[in-house]
């Protein structure tokens, strides 16, 4: 029985929860409610791909937090064909072109002993991380261990049925191989598309991604239907004993023997008895309603690619009903994930951020809350460049307003879903310190752990850090989103010497204002002070006091000295923020570079 009845959050994600239960309770009332997922591992799977786990995952953490018996199942394709040679990838693996992936060599240097392995690796170590836990199944196993073998034959024996339902959907093949369905759904999203232009609206990266993949579709509901062979229509495809590919065509297959005769490419020809062969499987528009029905899946959110008609999706929904006697999950389409600076992003093309690439640069928590806040209808960016900054700086504000019990519900919701699971808190950072200032610090340090610490404690010396494992592992991130993220031209070089020739070329007005500075040092030697000081010495030149509000000459003669600092500290215009950079550059250091 349920703990708890209902949640008392507010957010989509309970919203979700709420139907899913309620679905539940009406197909199967006692049973396990599951939820699933579905990863091909044909390449890297991407911070888009994150979201058709992490989706799941929060509607079925918050079923379990209400007590309820919930399983997330992660199906993983890996018993899908080799498509095509990833860029980068040795042009000789062409020869595994129609494997099944766990079939494929893992690509050069791989310490895994297939490609299919290789490239999910790095998801489940990303998943432990951000505490999505799952019931992994591999799909290899499932099709080689005879699991399928009843859905199999019964598949084959209501062909025609499966048939005829395709049938419904089936369009022409046009000169070069393009469907005539997918150049009207890209045709339709391109009339959509430039009518919001006309009407002033202008698409963002995110949006033209997810438009042009929902014209596009994926590659699996493009895959083969089963369709073509001469002698009849097949919903299974064997791979050949011989070379492995399922470059095959059945030929023939007798309903009461089960003897399945096909060709392949490469020449071999041969008779298998279904009831006993473990080679092959379902092909995709007729395998995904195939396991909902075994799976009694409730809950499966699926992309925007699958909304149109004709989509693996929507066939599917009409085969698991009117063949193998289940319905269809409920769940959202959702929308994809961009980049900062990037477009939509692909993984058979290779080069594209994945969960472990974010997570070297930011902590679980800031991952999980930037798909727990969006509805997964809404588009929306994950930051690799700057913006990472000012995404920590929103994360920190929400932080202590979750404090004083000012956030807004569903802004409270969604962090606590970011912090911790069904399962209890994720690990966070002790002294969760500013991550552009951990950024700057780590910047001008190099990473020297003496100089980082001595920075660290300097910014608030009333209570001071004790160690760096204090501001671990906030601090470990920004390290490398410095190194890996942040170009050499764009790192702060602090001058070794004095700028002699500036210092001999400046006015009065500028050579008090370095004074100034240069006297309130010590008093003002912390963060927080160091603001205060940097900020006051153009209103104290002006006659006003240190807290005045600026006006704007105010502003402008601010510029010019932060400008002005710059210049003799590292040699250009901008850089860290200055409190941060005089902390970083040591009082006796800043005295010797801004003597006057």
């Amino acid at each position: 029985m349920p703990i708890v009845a209902q949640s008392t959050e507010t957010d989509w994600v309970s919203r979700f929860a709420d139907e899913v239960i309620a679905e539940a309770e009406r197909r199967a009332p006692g049973k396990p409610i599951v939820c699933a997922s579905g990863l091909s591992p044909s390449g890297p799977i991407h911070l888009g791909n994150l979201r058709e786990v992490m989706t799941p995952h929060l509607v079925a953490d918050e079923i379990k937090r209400r007590g309820y018996d919930c399983v997330h199942i992660l199906s993983w394709d890996d018993y899908d064909r080799f498509r095509k040679v990833p860029a980068g990838i040795d042009p000789s693996w062409a020869e595994h072109i129609g494997k099944p992936l766990t079939s494929v060599p893992a690509p050069p240097g791989s310490e895994y002993a297939n490609w299919a392995e290789h490239f999910k690796a790095p998801m489940v170590a990303a998943m432990e991380q951000l505490g999505i836990e799952v019931h992994p199944i591999s799909q290899t196993l499932q099709y080689t261990s005879g699991a399928y073998r009843d859905q199999i034959l019964f598949a084959m024996r209501e062909r025609e049925r499966i048939d005829a339902v395709l049938d419904r959907y089936r369009t022409k093949e046009k000169a070069g191989g393009e469907k005539a369905g997918t150049e009207k759904a890209a045709k339709a999203k391109a009339q959509e598309t430039q009518a919001r232009q006309q009407k002033g609206k202008k698409l963002d990266e995110a949006e033209a991604a997810a438009a042009e993949a929902a014209a596009e579709g994926s590659g699996a509901a493009g895959e083969d239907d089963g369709s073509g062979a001469g002698a009849g229509y097949f919903p299974y495809k064997p791979y050949c004993s011989v070379c492995g590919t399922d470059f095959t065509t059945v030929t023939g297959y007798d309903d009461e023997t089960t003897d399945l005769a096909y060709v392949c490419r490469c020449g071999h020809a041969e008779t298998v008895r279904l009831s006993e062969h473990n080679r092959g499987k379902l092909v995709w528009k007729v395998d995904w309603p195939m396991r909902w029905a075994y799976e009694g899946v409730v809950f499966e959110p699926s992309g925007v690619d699958h909304s149109s008609p004709g989509s693996s999706y929507v066939v599917g929904g009409q085969l698991v009903k009117e063949v193998f006697g289940g319905e269809q999950p409920i769940g959202p389409m959702y929308a994809f994930v961009g980049i900062s600076g990037m477009a939509k992003m692909s993984s058979s093309k290779g080069g594209v951020p994945t969960p472990e690439d974010a997570l070297q640069i930011m902590e679980a928590p800031l991952l999980r809350w930037l798909y727990a806040r969006r509805k997964p209808n809404q588009s929306f960016k994950i930051a690799f460049d700057q913006e990472i900054q000012r995404l920590y700086d929103e994360w920190d504000a929400l932080e202590r307003k979750i404090a004083d019990g000012s956030a807004q519900p569903a802004d409270a919701a969604a962090y606590r879903r970011a912090t911790r699971t069904a399962a209890g808190e994720l690990p966070r950072t002790p002294r969760p310190l500013p991550y552009r200032t951990l950024a700057s610090v780590v910047d001008i340090t190099t990473g020297h752990a003496e100089q980082t610490l001595r920075i660290l404690r300097d910014l608030d010396p009333e209570n001071p850090i004790g160690s760096l494992d204090e501001a671990r592992p906030r601090l470990d991130r920004a390290e490398n989103w410095i190194s890996t993220q942040v170009p050499v031209e764009q790192r702060t070089r602090v001058r070794e010497e004095p700028d002699t020739e500036l210092l001999g070329s400046l006015g009065e007005t500028e050579r008090e204002s370095l004074r100034l500075l240069l006297e309130g040092l010590d008093e003002h030697w912390s963060l927080d002070g160091l603001t205060t000081l940097v900020y006051g010495v153009p209103k104290l030149q002006a006659g006003f006091p240190a807290d005045a509000k600026p006006t704007p000459e105010l502003k402008a003669a601010q510029r010019s000295f932060f400008a002005l600092l710059y210049r003799l500290l590292v040699g250009r215009d901008t850089g860290p923020r200055l409190p941060t950079l005089l902390l970083a550059v040591g009082a006796d250091r800043v005295r010797r570079l801004l003597a006057v």
